[in-house]
């Protein structure tokens, strides 16, 4: 089976930190977003992963090389020279995805985490013989999004409306997709909308089929909803049991520690940290709803929540970050200043507080 993942552009709305790597590389819960994916694709059999990019694929490609041999999976780039939108890319990595076995292939939304059920979405496909499926979660605002109306018994999709005013279902689209080889003679080479142009049509010939996602589902593409995702995604690690949760007299809740951190005395970690490699976390350290990503420093009882230091990054003593503040990569945060969710460009300084959200240059 082969997987398409649509990778895109720039990742404008997780800056600073898509300033120093492109977004898919960007750590989740200490692996980078891609790989939760690749792994979990690679789980069902998948033997090829096409990334649809058009940015910076040599720097994607050449970090993937080593997980190609690891994990025993081919991995190859298919470059936009314009942005494609959702099906474009499709057309684009048409020779790509099909060959001789007429398999269908599984694409994914590159900001999409979830506990990736390709098993029971493979077998869904299979028992109900349309020519598509799609992954559909419940929310509980489906005003803000697409909304997916279908047949509850069956998972035939009728139609989609578009943030509806009035309640018409709960369920949206998750982005993880499951197609037949002939949605591609559907779709032109042009930037074109899976959602909104191919999908409709496909539901209106009642070949189209939704299965609603067990467990959770974040978009993680923006700083909030990367922090929901990652106590989203640690909880799920709890009800499994996970031996990867950390354990310990100053861990709190759900907490990742990679091995290779070092953590001081009468710290509180948690809940819902996660805490990257060769991070040094000094003594009386309080983090609660962060991520901190590899090689970064904290002082001495400084306070850190809902906030995401990037990598190298340096805390300084009794220093207090919190309120969706974003350090970029190597940002250095003075002793005893106060950051009310600024957002800090790589390679800066802060010496002054920043007492309401805002970005610094």
């Amino acid at each position: 089976m082969k997987a398409l993942i649509l990778v895109g552009g720039f990742g404008t709305r997780l800056r600073p930190l898509t300033l120093s790597v492109p977004k898919p590389l960007v750590e989740f819960a200490n692996k980078p977003m891609i790989l939760h994916q690749i792994e979990a694709l690679k789980a069902v059999g998948v033997t090829e992963v096409v990334l649809a990019i058009n940015y910076q694929p040599e720097v994607m490609l050449n970090f993937l090389k080593e997980f190609e041999t690891k994990l025993g999976i081919t991995i190859t780039c298919s470059q936009e020279t314009e942005p494609l939108g959702t099906a474009g890319p499709l057309a684009l990595a048409r020779d790509k995805l099909v060959d001789e076995s007429g398999e269908p292939f599984f694409v994914l939304n590159s900001d999409v985490i979830s506990e990736y059920p390709f098993k029971e979405m493979i077998e869904f496909h299979k028992a109900h013989g349309g020519e598509a499926s799609i992954m559909v979660t419940k929310v509980d605002e489906p005003s803000k999004y697409g909304v997916v109306v279908m047949e509850e018994s069956t998972g035939q999709v009728d139609k989609f409306v578009e943030k509806p005013k009035l309640f018409v279902g709960n369920k949206i689209n998750a982005g993880i997709y499951l197609l037949n080889p002939s949605v591609l003679d559907r779709i032109e080479l042009r930037p074109t909308s899976i959602e909104k142009e191919v999908f409709p049509k496909i539901a209106a010939e009642k070949n189209l089929y939704a299965m609603v996602l067990p467990g959770f589902w974040m978009d993680i593409g923006q700083p909030r909803d990367y922090i929901t995702g990652l106590r989203l995604y640690l909880d799920s690690l709890r009800k499994k049991a996970s031996p990867k949760l950390a354990r310990g007299p100053n861990i709190v809740g759900n907490v990742l520690v990679h091995e290779t951190a070092k953590i001081g005395e009468g710290c509180l970690i948690g809940p819902d940290v996660a805490i990257g490699p060769g991070c040094v976390v000094e003594s009386g350290v309080r983090l609660s709803r962060c991520t901190v990503m590899r090689g970064v420093r904290i002082k001495k009882h400084a306070c850190i929540s809902s906030s995401i230091i990037g990598w190298h990054s340096t805390i300084g003593q009794w220093a207090r970050v919190e309120n969706m503040t974003i350090l970029g990569e190597d940002v250095h945060v003075c002793d005893e200043i106060y950051s009310n969710g600024g957002v800090v460009l790589p390679h800066k300084e802060i010496k002054s507080s920043i007492l309401k959200p805002e970005i610094v240059m």
